[in-house]
């Protein structure tokens, strides 16, 4: 029995609302783990991890192509994650964490810039709305600009990139064998910066569970989500449904670390919540009107005996 492209879609945006909530968790494991351990050497682990899992799975599906587009890809992801990480280095995390919420708004532009992709009306709003409630949800906006913030504006245009190219090519490739290619580049990128930047050092034995979780469910499951979603989803609409991570770090933070929401962040979660229901809620309900209404008009068409 053929599926209805409405409850697909849905599907889809529930796979990866899972992936942003999988991420949301990790954020407080990721916190406790970088404290103990440089972050280059946690990154080049964790996605070493993500390649070693997804590798007996998708290996023998790789192809030249795949090689040369998900290199392409995962150096565009590692680079925004370094960019990210060196910005810490000069700004506060939570700068460092607004800036980088901006993706959502470079997304549409990456795709007008890269694929003269055309962009909704609606989708625009709930752009909008999502930036509105990732500003107010982290709870205050940043008040000098610094080398890390640049660095960082450059670390979320490398996520809208990212998420543009993902969805351009992700339709042409097996899904298990992109994000198998996207891990395994990020994890020697960070192993160049790692050794160019940080003093090298083994894993201490009590990070290990946090490398595995994030490697495991964090990378290599959610990647291939989210590889597998954007053979079918535009990159827009993907980077609306990504900012749902926020949220579910503050969810998490509220129930496994104790911090609390102010009045102003609960407004952003809720933001974040319409501009879903906006970019993904609303389109489906429309579509499903409209082909109900159309019904019975193709009915009264058809020829009777």
């Amino acid at each position: 029995m053929r599926r209805h492209p409405a409850i697909a879609a849905l599907a889809l945006t529930a796979l990866l609302v899972a992936v942003t909530a999988v991420w949301g968790w990790t954020f407080t494991i990721v916190r406790d783990a970088v404290a103990v351990y440089t972050v280059l050497a946690f990154l080049t682990v964790r996605f070493t991890v993500a390649a070693a899992v997804l590798a007996p799975l998708s290996l023998r599906r790789l192809t030249r192509a795949t090689l040369i587009a998900g290199g392409g890809i995962g150096l565009v992801l590692a680079a925004a994650y370094l960019l990210q990480t060196l910005g810490l280095k000069y700004t506060t995390p939570t700068n460092s964490g607004l800036i980088t919420g901006l993706f959502v708004i470079f997304t549409p532009f990456a795709d007008k810039l890269l694929f003269r992709v055309r962009i909704g009306r609606l989708l625009w709003v709930a752009v909008g709305a999502s930036l509105v409630g990732m500003l107010l949800l982290v709870g205050q906006s940043p008040k000098q600009l610094r080398t890390g913030d640049v660095l960082t504006v450059g670390c979320a245009a490398g996520f809208a990139v990212h998420l543009s190219l993902l969805s351009r090519y992700a339709k042409g490739h097996d899904t298990g064998a992109l994000a198998l290619v996207q891990m395994a580049t990020a994890a020697a990128a960070f192993a160049v910066a790692w050794l160019a930047l940080e003093p090298l050092a083994a894993p201490p034995p009590g990070i290990w569970p946090a490398l595995l979780i994030t490697g495991v469910l964090a990378s290599a499951l959610a990647f291939y989500i989210q590889t597998f979603v954007q053979r079918r989803l535009p990159a827009v609409r993907t980077a609306i449904i990504l900012t749902m991570e926020p949220l579910f770090a503050g969810l998490f933070g509220y129930l496994l670390a104790g911090d609390r929401l102010t009045g102003v962040q609960l407004i952003g979660a809720a933001l974040l919540l319409c501009a879903i229901a906006l970019g993904e809620v609303v389109p489906v309900w429309q579509k499903t009107r409209r082909n109900a209404a159309a019904a019975p008009r193709r009915s009264a068409a058809e020829p009777r005996d």
